[in-house]
């Protein structure tokens, strides 16, 4: 019985050295060593990663876009120094918005109604292996089909935390008025998203309107800006379930006082945004960020029409909403609305 005690303290005491080691050696490994076990490099032109591209660009004098990158991250971290008084642990659940190129060494937060299809196709292309060459040629359905690009929650720990470490994590932004007008247009105002329609349409309609018809609770199809308000604001939305990712905050779908974005995009100044992304990247000439040429896009005026019948009382209730959103990407309060 002693012998086979001795023998357990012994095989306890080698397990533990084994695990120490594993630690050390995981903990002191070189980038070098770290990618080829965990399966990455990169194949940009330069040889060298996006992350690196863009902090080495930074020891040097500043281009204006350089300089104007360099200013939304002060901001963003500044804000979230201010407002996060505790950082919280990543869930799996947290990372389903941000897609991996494995490729080139990115990880791209999406924001529905920021031109996130397109950046999907893109994505796609860059990972693609030549499968595809030009992002338009790409339906916009199959952008959105999950088993086209990998997620961030699909990686074990290890390589979760490579990943956040050493690849360029970008994000695109959009006036937060501007976005929820946007979504709210795309998911109830066109006819064939009968699904919004009757997952959220029949529900906003039966809460918050008076004496309701009985063909729009079946149909829910004709949801008022004003309804859609009422729910947003509703305690009972949050509790029952998470805003849907239309129109989620960024900071709760990207989470950037958590995760620390090198570049934050802008609809604002997409072209020029996107162009920098693929610029650091280091990718081929022929991959382009798909030109915008629609003309029903969501504009600041569209939007202030759309607040006009909105108290102002539900005006700063929705602004409260959506406030950390326009603090931590620098929107000044829109004009248009009466909170005072």
């Amino acid at each position: 019985m002693r012998r086979s005690r001795v023998q357990r303290m012994v095989l306890a005491t080698c397990l533990g050295s084994f695990l120490l080691v594993i630690f050390y050696f995981q903990s002191s490994l070189n980038p070098a060593a770290e990618d080829r076990i965990l399966g990455t490099s990169w194949h940009g032109k330069s040889g060298r990663s996006p992350l690196q591209a863009l902090y080495d660009s930074d020891q040097f004098e500043q281009s204006s876009l350089q300089a104007t990158h360099q200013q939304r991250r002060d901001l963003l971290s500044s804000v979230c120094s201010r407002y996060t008084r505790k950082r919280r642990l990543l869930t799996p659940d947290d990372l389903r918005h941000l897609v991996v190129d494995d490729v080139h060494g990115l990880l791209y937060c999406y924001v529905p109604k920021v031109a996130c299809t397109n950046w999907k196709r893109v994505m796609m292309v860059l990972t693609g292996q030549g499968k595809y060459r030009d992002p338009l040629e790409i339906p916009a359905n199959e952008a959105h089909v999950s088993s086209n690009l990998r997620t961030l929650s699909e990686y074990s720990t290890p390589e979760i935390n490579h990943r956040l470490r050493n690849y360029l994590k970008f994000i695109f932004v959009r006036e937060p008025f501007e976005r929820l007008v946007s979504a709210y247009r795309n998911k109830f105002t066109r006819r064939y998203n009968t699904a919004f329609h009757k997952r959220y349409g029949t529900k906003i309609i039966r809460r918050h309107r008076q004496e309701p018809s009985n063909e729009a609770l079946e149909r829910g199809d004709d949801v008022r800006f004003e309804e859609f308000v009422y729910y947003l604001l509703d305690p009972r939305t949050q509790h029952e379930e998470p805003f849907n990712e239309h129109w989620e905050r960024v900071h709760s779908l990207c989470h950037p006082c958590i995760i620390h974005y090198d570049v934050v995009g802008k609809y604002e100044t997409l072209a020029e945004d996107a162009n920098y992304v693929l610029q650091l990247v280091g990718a081929d000439a022929s991959v382009k960020f798909p030109s915008s040429s629609k003309t029903t896009r969501t504009t600041d005026d569209m939007t202030a029409q759309f607040f006009e019948d909105i108290s102002p009382f539900y005006q700063r209730k929705l602004f409260n909403l959506y406030k950390m959103d326009y603090l931590l990407f620098n929107y000044s309060i829109p004009s248009y609305l009466r909170l005072r």
